[in-house]
């Protein structure tokens, strides 16, 4: 374990959570740009779809690669590499005269979010002591949690003060920042040597090409054969890489291994359901606020700052008590309140419900993202080998975006299908809304199993 001082582990984290927090908000940030693309690039409803599943693609399909990269040559190198890919990429949509051009730089953009992603839980699990990684996850947490809703406030300010393309400007000067704070606060970490698993990165590689491109056409072009046999050869090509994995006499690309640690699979089914719903709620809330309340995007935005402060308050709180308390206190408030204030959302979500009448969900939906991210992700990373870091933290923010991505296109489909069902689209948003309070409901559920350390002495004697 390479344990540093905790105060240059904390600048360490703090030049990271930098970028990680522009690739999250780039997720997010172009939904408010849809129109400017249109009127001013000329852009298809398909183009338009296809700016942000670009990135998406390109960010979740290397993830798992990343990570063991990381181990491999040293987070600090992947993570400034990633930064500057993504920098550089973001100064190119910025520039863009098309669509298409754009299109090519969400991928760029993309690949340097994977390569900096799996970097930041990395470092968290290699220079912070044992009893010191909640708080450096909830650290983590906070960030995560706030990015999520501060991309449509951000981007909606951006466009009515300048224009579309300040949304991709702005990461500049963020990313020359997080270049060198990485360079001088990040530390040269061990590295080993790793024959790489060829067909294993090739496997994984197109199994989640074909899934996530699968589901992102199924929500723009409907749910017919052709996207049905992508989504079919993707998960044959996943579950073919699951039995190489299994078979691979050298080092696999994903050890299986860490999935006998209970709580890492339990993590990674929790992270997964959070990044659903984040994901899939931040569509039909903007869809409500803007196209049944009439709101300005900006307007809209600011609707989730209650979110965003309580859950920039909560998140280091919880960090700092998940090191001393059981996990499943804070995992059981968490989930339990995101399912609540989505139920609470659905049930008062028309056209005649008043600001402070929504206000109370939106508040309770930041007690929910503050809890859930520190818990779950210290819990899941606490066990892992030193040497298994980067390969879990792949495997941990790749369930998280896929998760995301299937959010994403599964509440989209939903909002179609009660939209033609109700004709009306308060009450399709509303529907739509149940579908992650029961998928969050479950992640809560399966956190309730999680082994604590004094579980853990008592198996061992």
């Amino acid at each position: 374990m390479t344990v540093v001082p905790e105060r240059d582990a904390w600048k360490a984290l703090a030049a990271l959570v930098i970028g990680f927090f522009m690739i999250l908000v780039d997720q997010t940030i172009v939904a408010v740009a849809t129109e400017a693309f249109v009127t001013q690039l000329g852009a298809t409803t398909n183009q338009v779809i296809w700016v942000t599943s670009a990135y998406l693609l390109a960010y979740v399909v290397p993830l798992l690669f990343t990570g063991r990269l990381g181990d491999q040559i040293g987070p600090r190198t992947v993570a400034i590499a990633g930064l500057v890919v993504f920098t550089g990429a973001s100064l190119w949509c910025g520039l863009a005269p098309d669509v298409e051009t754009l299109i090519v730089a969400r991928v760029f953009q993309g690949i340097g979010a994977a390569l900096l992603t799996p970097q930041s839980l990395s470092v968290i699990t290699r220079v912070f002591a044992s009893d010191r990684r909640g708080a450096a996850m909830g650290a983590w947490g906070a960030v995560a949690g706030i990015a999520s809703v501060v991309g449509p406030v951000l981007g909606g300010v951006l466009i009515d003060t300048f224009d579309w393309r300040w949304i991709f400007f702005v990461n500049i000067p963020f990313g020359i920042v997080a270049v060198v704070l990485v360079w001088l606060w990040v530390p040269t970490l061990q590295t080993r040597r790793h024959s790489y698993d060829i067909p294993g990165i090739l496997l994984s590689a197109v199994g989640m090409f074909l899934l996530v491109y699968g589901v992102q056409q199924g929500e723009s072009h409907g749910w017919g054969a052709t996207t049905g046999a992508f989504i079919a050869l993707g998960l044959l090509a996943l579950v073919v890489f699951l039995w190489w994995q299994s078979r691979v006499r050298t080092e696999p690309l994903v050890p299986l291994r860490l999935f006998r640690d209970r709580n890492f699979s339990i993590g990674n089914f929790g992270v997964s359901t959070i990044g659903f719903v984040t994901a899939g709620t931040m569509v039909p809330l903007m869809f409500y606020l803007q196209g049944v309340k009439g709101m300005s995007p900006t307007t809209a935005g600011l609707m989730l700052l209650p979110m965003a402060v309580i859950a920039g308050i909560l998140a280091p709180i919880v960090g700092r008590l998940a090191d001393r308390l059981d996990p499943r206190i804070f995992t059981g408030i968490g989930y339990f309140s995101y399912s609540i204030s989505l139920i609470w959302l659905a049930l008062v979500m028309d056209s005649f419900t008043s600001i402070p009448m929504l206000l109370g969900p939106i508040a309770l939906m930041g007690v929910g993202n503050g809890c859930v991210w520190a818990p779950t992700s210290s819990t899941a990373m606490r066990r892992l080998e030193l040497e298994s870091a980067g390969a879990g933290s792949g495997v941990y923010n790749t369930t998280r975006q896929v998760g995301a991505v299937l959010g994403s296109a599964a509440i989209g489909a939903l909002m179609q299908a009660r939209l033609v069902a109700h004709g009306d689209v308060g009450q399709a948003v509303a529907d739509a809304m149940f579908l992650p309070a029961v998928v969050v409901l479950l992640g809560g559920l399966a956190t309730m199993a999680f082994r604590t350390d004094e579980q853990s002495v008592s198996s061992a004697r």
